[in-house]
């Protein structure tokens, strides 16, 4: 880069971005000598911190920068513990004191409810992590085109560096996860390069259930591990044989062009194609595609919030949508009379009922149909429900799917999100139909990084007038 396209500059963090990066406005001079506004973003900063930045490109409006220093650093500064912070794109914040974490993510739920006209003191405090490190119950890997196993680069989605720990997920997960690279790397296997469309290896997926100690390991691959893979493919076989608790080892077939982790073909190299794990005293089967709360300690403190604010009663009725595999399901149909469980993915549902079986319980009713859909279905079979817990993607339920459920009237509304935005907007839907936001608890399932999940009790104030 030449120097013509870089100039340095002395700001002060004002806020911080989406992707958790600093956010600083500076002033400099056009080509014609006319000042004009600099917008920069600086990674691994703490908004109110004084840093001196290389601003790239800095005749465009909004600039990337290089940190060279920080002048004034933020109390809460602390050293990351991580070697492959510095490139690493997950957790952006572990400079960051994890108190300073909550503070933020807090003030961040309180913004987007008060963008909707509601009050920002309605927030609670977030509830974090007594030790917010080794919390993910599963990662995935990515392969470069040479064949090292790691994550994504921080700016540079096509770079993938070559792992060689990581501190939010297990010991377990992580010493698999290492002796599958070494193989891979010991038979000159390579990865998929994503613009030609070649290479063998893509993802590696691995998942461990805190509860059972049970691992899954899937390796994605663009062939099959028969015919010229035979022998690579049973010395890998054969070392993970040392690892007692893989209860699980797959190889799948994927020779699409996106670049996720998916399968047109299984193989089971060794064990089940899948694992148990339990959460709040239910036990589940997880395949490889299968959506579980991947931080399984916070997920217990949701649950144990939903149900505080749902106040299930055993003559009450109850819809939950967007149920997935059950997880909010099972623990409230055991205190309701019956409980209706929507979800669009057929493949979640069946192992809804299967979860609901396998765990004795009998007054569930699981449909494989989108929300606003599988509420009309519901209402013509079970009538008005007492209680409706909701927990949508990160792009929310939608206005469509909000309405349906005010005039559906449930009594009280259970509403779990990921993404306070899309929530806020969502609530803020409600509002015609005499639904009261009266409280949201944020919980920090992913510490280090800008997410955070919340749980609300929105409930009916006047059902004669709504």
């Amino acid at each position: 880069m030449s120097q013509e396209e870089k100039e340095q500059f002395q700001a002060k963090i004002e806020r911080l971005d989406q992707r958790g990066s600093g956010q600083a406005v500076v002033w400099r001079e056009n080509e014609k000598g006319n000042p004009k506004k600099l917008k920069l973003v600086v990674p691994q900063t703490i908004p109110g911190e004084e840093v001196l930045v290389d601003a790239l490109y800095p005749t465009k409006k909004w600039s990337k920068t290089e940190l060279k220093e920080v002048m004034d650093a933020s109390p809460e500064r602390t050293i990351a513990p991580c070697p492959h912070f510095d490139i690493c794109g997950g957790c952006v914040w572990q400079h960051w004191e994890y108190s300073g974490q909550l503070k933020h993510k807090t003030e961040y739920v309180k913004k987007a409810i008060e963008s909707q006209g509601f009050e920002p003191e309605l927030v609670k405090p977030t509830i974090g992590m007594d030790r917010p490190w080794d919390y993910r119950n599963k990662m995935e890997f990515t392969f470069s085109p040479e064949g090292n196993m790691g994550m994504h680069e921080q700016g540079n989605f096509k770079n993938v560096f070559d792992l060689e720990t990581c501190l939010i997920a297990s010991d377990d997960m992580v010493n698999a996860s290492l002796e599958v690279s070494e193989w891979a790397k010991d038979h000159g296997l390579k990865g998929y390069e994503k613009e030609e469309h070649t290479g063998l290896l893509r993802h590696l997926m691995v998942r461990q259930s805190f509860t059972t100690g049970e691992i899954m390991l899937a390796l994605i691959a663009t062939q099959s591990p028969n015919g010229e893979l035979e022998e690579a493919v049973n010395d890998l076989i054969n070392r993970i044989s040392k690892f007692t608790k893989v209860k699980s080892l797959m190889w799948l077939e994927n020779t699409l062009w996106a670049d996720r982790v998916d399968a047109e073909a299984i193989h089971v190299l060794a064990g089940r194609d899948f694992i148990y794990d339990e959460i709040y005293g239910y036990r589940y089967r997880l395949w490889y595609d299968t959506f579980f709360q991947t931080n399984p300690t916070q997920a217990k403190k949701l649950i144990d919030l939903a149900l505080e604010v749902g106040q299930p009663k055993e003559h009450e009725t109850m819809i939950d949508l967007f149920c997935g595999v059950g997880t909010f399901s099972l623990p409230f149909a055991s205190r309701v009379k019956r409980l209706a469980g929507v979800e669009i993915v057929e493949s979640s549902i069946e192992s809804a009922k299967r979860n609901a079986v396998e765990n004795g319980i009998d007054n569930t009713y699981f449909i494989a149909q989108d929300a606003r859909r599988g509420i009309d279905h519901v209402l013509e079979e079970f009538g008005q429900p007492d209680i409706l817990l909701l927990d949508p993607p990160r792009s929310g339920a939608g206005g469509k799917v909000m309405r349906r459920i005010g005039r559906s009237k449930p009594k009280r509304i259970v509403y779990v999100s990921c993404n306070p935005s899309s929530f806020a907007e969502d609530v803020a839907e409600l509002k015609p139909f005499n639904y009261e936001l009266k409280s949201v608890q944020p919980v920090d399932l992913f510490p280090h990084t800008v997410h955070v999940e919340l749980v609300a009790e929105i409930v009916l104030t006047n059902e004669e007038e709504s």
